[in-house]
């Protein structure tokens, strides 16, 4: 059977229900005071997660150095244990920093509470960047409004979480959400549930490290045509800064990396993230390609004048 006209087929192979939000130009969202969106400046996400082990003087650090490469954020995670750790999995042990443990136990240890992230919100006001969390569970949403962040992120593993989400959402704040582990119905099936205003899609894959091949870059573009009026970014989980580059020059409005103080350190994401020089590196090239992709008109430019001048026959 045909599809019918309202339910035309997409990229993907199946009917592509297009809503309200299709239709509309896409807007930037304000993120602390960034303009996020197309024809912006990309907004760069340094993510933090759980590379801090622990030590509030490994995120500090992490702050500061994120800031100092030009990073406009920085993200952590989230989590309450008893949440968010399956019965099935709390009291299997494993090896850990701190010696062998409960993974009940060891999700406890690399959890911050309020008075360590006090400290960080002060540490990011001095260094002048932004911070945020991706929030497991909606205890987690509660403990985090208390410091008024300027946007959430919804992990990939939470996408299919409505409840969560519709937590977070109703917060007033900004939200992205990752789409990683998760198939074309599931995503829309978020998008419905939390409508158009203050959303933000990252495209993903939630392997770490990500091989190259299933990057899917091109999902970007797919991703800005099916939501033209959500902003659509990027959140990289492969070795090397090469295919994050690639993502903002496919137009990524917003790009996050993982960042570590040493990739050999203890962690299941640390080496799947960008150590400081490399942060560095990412922050200046994207602003590189910024000011490389132009406006598509075409013009003769005052340095090519001599050269036009001297090689033109006619």
């Amino acid at each position: 059977m045909a599809p019918s006209p309202e339910k035309p087929l997409g990229r993907v192979g199946r009917p592509v229900f297009f809503h309200r939000y299709h239709k509309r130009a896409m807007q930037a969202v304000n993120i602390g005071g960034r303009a996020v969106g197309d024809g912006q400046p990309v907004f760069i996400i340094a993510e933090i997660g759980i590379n801090h082990n622990g030590s509030l003087d490994v995120a500090k650090k992490l702050i500061e150095s994120a800031a100092i490469a030009g990073c406009d954020a920085v993200k952590f995670q989230k989590r309450t244990p008893d949440l968010c750790v399956p019965e099935n999995q709390r009291d299997i042990e494993r090896d850990t920093p701190w010696g062998r443990m409960t993974y009940i136990n060891y999700r406890y240890k690399v959890e911050f509470g309020a008075e360590e992230y006090a400290e960080i919100d002060r540490c990011c006001r001095q260094n002048n960047i932004l911070w945020f969390a991706s929030c497991w569970d909606e205890e987690a949403v509660d403990f985090m409004e208390a410091f008024e962040p300027p946007c959430y992120k919804a992990a990939s593993a939470s996408l299919t979480d409505l409840p969560l989400l519709r937590k977070t959402k109703g917060t007033g704040r900004p939200l992205i959400i990752s789409t990683g582990m998760s198939t074309m119905d599931e995503v829309e099936a978020a998008v419905n549930e939390l409508g158009s205003e203050n959303l933000l899609i990252a495209h993903t894959n939630s392997t770490y490290p990500c091989p190259v091949e299933e990057l899917n870059l091109k999902m970007i573009s797919s991703l800005k045509s099916l939501y033209p009026g959500v902003p659509i970014g990027y959140s990289g989980h492969e070795t090397g800064l090469p295919t994050t580059w690639a993502a903002v020059a496919l137009g990524a409005t917003f790009v996050e990396r993982h960042v570590t103080l040493d990739r050999a350190m203890w962690g299941s994401d640390q080496a799947a993230s960008v150590e400081i020089s490399g942060m560095s590196r990412l922050v200046e090239n994207i602003r590189d390609i910024e000011k490389a992709m132009g406006d598509g008109i075409k013009r003769v430019y005052a340095g090519e004048a001599a050269a036009r001048k001297k090689l033109r026959r006619s």
